[in-house]
């Protein structure tokens, strides 16, 4: 399915900058960029310069001068898609820019889609799929945590543990299929012993990857956090004091959030997504209403709910807040809770010493004692939401999933394997076991590209950017 033809694309943003860096791949790709290329310092052509050199000179349509450039070149095989590739570095004006590309397009490249250059780098070999999907992983990474595991992936530390895998599975399965050939004589060439331990740890390594993809999938994504509570005890101020800015309106009138607010926040490499949500409480005004059903459409999506109460209505209202509490818990029992009395600067030694006792009796729960307005507390909470978070295997460097896909595959990879292990408990016949097995190599296949479609393809390599 791949083309042979040359195409040519942006590989910076869009848009006015200092630079722009124009991408051209494919068999003509050099000798495109030499008939439009004058060289400063000398006339000979870039196809007879060294790969990975850098030449000054200027972009030329006919006489005129379009830009002074830089330009790259890169020779296949030693290229990243495996073709021939010349990148020019061009001043960031728009129309330099556009008139570059059109005259590249003029002489005959094709503009790239989306993902392109990449999906040439897949079928020349240069990147098996799993690598690839780690180029736009890393692309996307905004903070060091999702930068660390596409990092990782990219330099194959997934794919190559899955590839040990399956060509393991792949040695014993040959043996089992040449059982098939000599099925009348009744011998077995695959040790059903080994077999069995060889099955056992590939178990073990699929549901440890299964495992880390619930970490893989809040690092990649960020962890939304849902900041609850009634109104006007502090929680867009705390919204506020998370972030260091004013994102949220604060005024000591009740119901002034009627919406969810939201935004990020990066905390020790790990990205937070704090949801500032409209005050839980009974009302008859209609937009405040229908923020608070927003609420709880939040608390659904949140990884972590963060309670917050006003720690100076704790004397008068603690069974109020003891039957709040217990209510999201028993409503969400799997989101961890974290329970946050505010403006603790208002209360006595005595006073907190009685919260303290209050939220101790609390099982399954957190408590972090707070005064947003003065920052006093944030930095335990953010250590708190932290703790949250399983980065041992982050710390460890181990491999985190953290494709949609990839998990879907190790899921179905894994459902065969414990076929395959029922059926060497009850010595299935090695025919029936083969056809678990191959299923089993078809799921791995799926993840580093060893088996593909054209449709497979097209859903990936579309949510890459032009020009990657």
């Amino acid at each position: 399915m791949i083309n042979q033809d040359t195409i040519v694309a942006l590989a910076t943003p869009s848009g006015a900058g200092a630079i722009a860096v124009i991408r051209l791949s494919g068999n003509e790709a050099i000798a495109l960029a030499d008939a439009c290329f004058k060289s400063v310092k000398t006339n000979k052509a870039l196809a007879s310069q060294k790969t990975h050199t850098i030449h000054l000179g200027h972009i030329m349509d006919g006489d005129r001068t379009i830009d002074e450039v830089l330009v790259s070149v890169f020779k296949n095989p030693n290229s990243y898609t495996g073709e021939d590739v010349v990148e020019v570095s061009c001043h960031g004006s728009n129309y330099i820019q556009q008139e570059i590309i059109q005259l590249f397009v003029r002489k005959g490249c094709r503009m790239a889609t989306a993902g392109e250059f990449t999906l040439r780098a897949f079928l020349n070999a240069k990147l098996d799929l799993s690598q690839a999907e780690a180029v736009a992983d890393l692309i996307s990474s905004d903070n060091e945590a999702s930068h660390q595991i596409a990092m990782q992936q990219m330099r194959g530390g997934f794919s190559s543990e899955i590839a040990k895998l399956r060509e393991e599975l792949l040695n014993f399965a040959s043996l089992i299929e040449l059982e098939l050939d000599f099925a009348e004589e009744d011998v077995e060439f695959a040790d059903r012993t080994q077999f069995k331990e060889l099955v056992e740890r590939i178990r073990f390594v699929l549901k440890r990857l299964i495992d880390s993809f619930a970490v893989g999938n809040v690092i990649k994504n960020g962890i939304p956090v849902a900041i609850v509570g009634e109104p006007n005890v502090g929680k867009s101020t705390l919204l506020n004091a998370l972030l260091n800015e004013e994102r949220a309106i604060v005024s000591d009138i009740a119901g002034t959030t009627r919406d969810t607010i939201e935004d990020e926040l990066v905390v020790e490499g790990i990205g937070f997504r704090f949801i500032d949500t409209a005050g839980i409480r009974e009302t008859q005004d209609v937009v405040e209403s229908i923020g608070i059903k927003k609420t709880f459409e939040k608390i659904e999506q949140a990884q972590v709910v963060l309670y917050l109460f006003d720690a100076t209505q704790f004397v008068e209202n603690s069974n109020l807040f003891q039957v709040e509490i217990e209510k999201i818990k028993n409503k969400y029992p799997l989101k961890p809770l974290l329970i946050v009395p505010n403006k603790i600067d208002k209360l006595s030694e005595n006073e907190i010493g009685q919260l303290e006792l209050f939220l101790g009796t609390i099982e399954g729960s957190k408590y972090i004692l707070l005064a947003a307005k003065d920052n006093r507390g944030v930095e335990e909470l953010k250590s708190q939401l932290i703790s949250f978070v399983n980065t041992g295997a982050l710390r460890n460097n181990e491999t985190i999933v953290t494709n949609t896909r990839h998990y879907d595959s190790l899921l179905k990879a894994l459902e065969e394997i414990q076929k395959v292990q029922e059926g060497i408990d009850s010595n299935l016949s090695s025919d029936l076991m083969a056809i678990d097995i191959r299923q089993a190599l078809y799921h791995f296949g799926e993840i580093t590209g060893q088996v593909t479609n054209d449709e497979l393809l097209g859903n990936i390599f579309a949510n890459f950017c032009i020009g990657k």
